[in-house]
């Protein structure tokens, strides 16, 4: 015997947990569609700004015609960047010893960076000098000074310096190590 009143609360209850599980499945396509949707949408936009942004150029030239600067524009229609000259010193050999005593021979093949041809034709008559500056500072050294990466920088910076000395008033930009060998 059940009464008319129980047969409707069952019912709403039916009803409660169909709508509960419509609720529930809207929620489950809007988690799984919805949001990779979302996702793909804002970073296919990001990747589109940074493929498709301004050029660096364009940037500081407009910074440099918003500030009444014309410097800047000049300099960016200008093309000729000049190329630096390189010339390879010959190979330079010195003994140097380890941490036990052990005499190694160190092997080094540098490159001078300069500004144009005239100062490659400077510095030639005076590769004797730079050899010589070199020697006696690589015949100094121990492995410790040239192992790991801040003692190769250390010796670049020492390298560049006695170029520097040893051509003066000519100047070197920059050297480049092309080859350091120690057996």
């Amino acid at each position: 015997m059940a009464k008319e009143g129980d047969e409707p609360e069952d019912e709403d209850v039916d009803g409660e947990e169909e709508e509960g599980s419509k609720k529930g499945g809207l929620k489950k396509k809007l988690l799984f569609i919805g949001l990779p949707v979302v996702l793909v949408l804002l970073l296919g936009s990001a990747g589109a700004m940074m493929l498709l942004g301004g050029d660096k150029k364009d940037e500081a030239e407009h910074a440099a015609t918003q500030n009444g600067d014309d410097h800047g524009a000049a300099k960016s229609e200008d093309h000729d960047v000049p190329v630096p000259v390189y010339y390879e010193l010959p190979a330079i050999l010195a003994n140097i010893t380890d941490e036990d005593g052990e005499v190694a021979v160190l092997k080094l093949v540098v490159l001078l960076e300069v500004a144009d041809e005239e100062t490659l034709h400077n510095i030639e008559p005076l590769l004797p000098r730079i050899v010589d500056r070199y020697q006696g500072f690589l015949r100094e050294l121990r492995m410790e000074d040239v192992k790991g990466s801040a003692g190769y920088y250390r010796l670049k910076l020492e390298l560049l310096r006695r170029v520097n000395q040893a051509v003066a008033p000519v100047h070197v930009n920059d050297l480049t190590i092309d080859t350091l060998l120690v057996n």
